[in-house]
């Protein structure tokens, strides 16, 4: 698998391809890291998700775009962020009821952000919307979410992992919108950062809506587990049959 880099947006990404450059991927996969992570956190799944699907590694490309915000300050030398947090509610105890119907401040500017990031992309690349899957882990599945539910069109997909309910107003009213659009879920039922009936409350929303939702639960915490890696490999070799299915 072949590596460069984009520029976009005021972001940086990791675009990882396939070695055989006889016909363009089919799929385009953009995963968003999580809070206080590098922004290389999550390039290593590409060839992990290939190895339990070669044709991932053969028809998809990966995009895995860094958060903008350094964590310096806080003494986390090479994390970074989507969005700052506030670090002393977090040590005195969240109040999780509020938390699920606050809107990040933060958010909105790197929702534009990776918005720009995706344009380019899709320029670039010829892959559009409806063949690019959105996710990423934690802050980054928030974002990658809340980008989701506002795009004029939906995308081929939505990797929910290990991430919460947030903006619970903006998004409800938009989650109606994505009925169609399969979304993949996975949450450590021992999560002691996002707890795992918060996470519950996202994939219900979904679920009221008519969406389509697969879930992967696991006995661990916030991480992803051997049986999240083998489902979103499943998963996501679905969505690209389902996309080459639709090219004829």
């Amino acid at each position: 698998m072949r590596r460069a880099r984009l520029k976009a947006g005021g972001l940086e990404a990791w675009v990882i391809e396939p070695d055989d450059t006889a016909a363009p991927p089919d799929l385009n996969v953009v995963l968003a890291h999580g809070y206080g992570a590098p922004a290389d956190d999550l390039v290593g799944l590409a060839p992990e998700l290939a190895a339990e699907n070669g044709e991932l590694g053969r028809r998809v490309r990966w995009i895995f775009p860094g958060a903008p915000l350094s964590l310096e300050e806080i003494g986390v030398l090479t994390g970074s962020a989507w969005w700052h947090l506030d670090i002393e509610a977090l040590l005195s105890g969240r109040d999780w009821n509020r938390y699920v119907e606050e809107t990040p401040e933060g958010l909105e500017k790197a929702r534009r952000m990776l918005r720009v990031l995706l344009e380019e992309v899709i320029a670039r690349t010829g892959v559009p919307i409806s063949r690019t899957v959105l996710g990423g882990f934690s802050q980054g599945a928030m974002l990658a979410t809340d980008l989701a539910l506002r795009l004029e069109e939906p995308p081929a997909g939505l990797v929910i992992l290990s991430g919460s309910l947030i903006a619970r107003a903006a998004w409800a009213e938009r989650v109606a919108h994505r009925a169609a659009m399969p979304v993949f879920m996975s949450h450590g039922r021992l999560d002691p950062l996002l707890p795992f009936d918060v996470a519950e409350q996202l994939r219900q929303l979904f679920v009221d809506a008519g969406a389509v939702v697969t879930h992967v639960p696991f006995e661990g915490q916030h991480t992803l587990s051997f049986e999240v890696l083998e489902g979103l490999a499943g998963w996501l070799g679905d969505r690209l049959r389902a996309v080459q299915s639709s090219r004829g």
